[in-house]
Formats: structure tokens, sequence, C-alpha cells
């Protein structure tokens, strides 16, 4: 954004610039280039970061800025039988973790977050910690995949024991938890659900450690799977998750219940849901005391 705004500017010399350059810049990116309210939102933290931290200047009050409009943005969804489709192409263990993202509504970040202990079979539920904005939340797990959940935890033992008669030094931890207890890395429960494939060397002290699958490879099996099964949408490991909302409100599960299992804070970003659900209009208003 700096070299845009460079362009924008015909190089002014840093001192010469001012509010009213920043200002041009915004309104120009919004009527001439017509770019989305997103855009223009980063192009502005981005010169703002730029004044206070490079040219040590405050921007002052920007107004009069012309602002790009925000377009309404309606999620895509796939049909059960489109995701169906994608699942028989899709090869252990990214079928079961687009199987969590449809049938609990994960965020691809949550779901490969998920350690061993996050996992409830008896009560039949997935504890999600730290989720968008730090928030800890619970999800029922889909019952017909709980014996595909088990089988993979006996696989999980597996690879555990074989770390452990390597010698490796544990699976990361955050937030300080490796200071507060001192063997969790090791331990079973602390494991990631979906490990990566090869064990990591820390540059600092030459340990293995175990990180969790790569967001990149489980993306890049779903797109490989989405074009395999040619699918006419554009279908990401998000779309599953926008699916999982979708279906529940086509089930008549209400709002509410929706909105906290997704873990959104507030029910308005829920909301965008409806529009993905054709709706369904009685001709003659009926009292409740008739349904």
């Amino acid at each position: 954004w700096t070299k845009k705004f460079q362009a924008f500017t015909q190089s002014k010399k840093p001192e010469l610039l001012s509010t009213n350059d920043v200002k041009e810049f915004l309104t120009f990116l919004a009527v001439k280039r017509r770019v989305s309210a997103t855009t223009q939102n980063q192009a502005f933290n981005s010169l703002l970061f730029f004044y206070r931290h490079v040219l040590n200047k405050e921007f002052g009050k920007i107004d009069g800025v012309v602002r790009a409009k925000r377009r309404p943005y309606i999620p895509v969804v796939l049909s059960r039988e489109e995701i169906n489709e994608i699942l028989k192409r899709l090869e252990p263990p990214y079928d079961l973790v687009v199987k969590l993202l449809y049938g609990c509504g994960l965020r691809l970040f949550e779901c490969l977050g998920l350690r061993v202990q996050c996992m409830n079979f008896d009560a039949g539920i997935v504890t999600v910690h730290d989720g968008k904005g730090q928030k800890d939340r619970t999800v029922p797990l889909p019952q017909t995949i709980l014996p595909e959940l088990r089988a993979h935890l006996e696989l999980l033992k597996d690879l555990h024991r074989s770390d452990l008669d390597r010698g490796y030094a544990g699976v990361f931890l955050v937030n300080a938890l490796e200071q507060k207890y001192k063997n969790a890395a090791r331990e079973f429960i602390w494991q990631w659900f979906f490990p990566a494939k090869q064990l990591t060397v820390e540059s600092k002290t030459g340990e293995y450690r175990r990180f969790h699958l790569h967001e990149t490879h489980v993306q890049q099996a779903i797109k490989q799977a989405v074009g395999k099964a040619r699918i006419t949408k554009r279908a990401t490991a998000h779309t599953f998750r926008h699916s999982f909302a979708s279906h529940l409100l086509q089930g008549n599960y209400d709002i509410r219940t929706i909105q906290e299992l997704l873990g959104h804070s507030d029910v308005s970003t829920t909301m965008i849901y409806t529009h993905t659900v054709k709706s369904v209009t009685l001709k003659e208003a009926q009292s409740p005391l008739d349904f």
C-alpha cells in the first residue's frame, strides 16, 4: 500500500505528505478503483501505521472521504450430495477433518488445533478451546463418525508411543503451558488430534517436536477433491462451516442455537445464513393455537 500511495502522490517527499493526500488516495480507491470496503479499510490501516511508525506523524481527522460501499455477502453453501461427493475423494485424515468441519461447524484453525483431550466420546461432545476471540465452546459430535474418531484415536496412541521411543521433546504448547506443566508436551492428552506427518526440529534447541497438520495441506486436499467431484461452486474449507449453519437452519433449528454452535458473539453475524435458505411463506396467517 505504501508503494501505491507513493505512485498516487507522484513520489512526493515524505515531509510534504499531509492528511489531504491520504483523503484523496482513499477517495480515489473508492471512486476510481471501485475497491471493496474491506480493501479501503486495509489501505487506511496500512497508511495509519506508515504515518505513525515511519513518518512519526499523526493523521488528524480524516473527514470527507468517500467510503466504499459494503456489498452484501451471501456464503456459498454445498448440498449434502455435493459434500458426500467431495468426501469420497478425500484420503485420511483429510476426510475426517472435513467431516468435523461440516459435522460440527468448526473453523479450520479450530479443527486442526484440537487436542486429544478435546474429544469426549462418552458425552458425545468436542470442546473447542481458544476459538475466534479466544472463546471456548462445546459442540455435539456427529454420532455417525464416532467409530471413525475412535479408530483414529487408536492410531494416535501408536504414533505417540513411537514418538516417545524416538525420544522426541513433545508437541508444541501455547500460552506458557510448558513452563506450568513440565511434562505436558509428552503426555498423550496434550497430543494433537490431527498431527503433522513429520516431526519438526526446533531451531533454538535442536529438539524434535510435533506440530499439527498444516492448514495448507488440508486446503490443497479439499481443492483437489472439489475439482475431481466437478463441483461447480467455489468451495473452500470454510464452505463446510457455512453448509453446517445453513443445513441446521433448513432443519428448523432456531438462530440462537446456531449462533452458540458457531461461536458467534453477535447474532447479526449468524443472520447472514437466512439468505442461503429458501423462505417458506404461509398464504394465510394462523394463530399459534391452530398449529
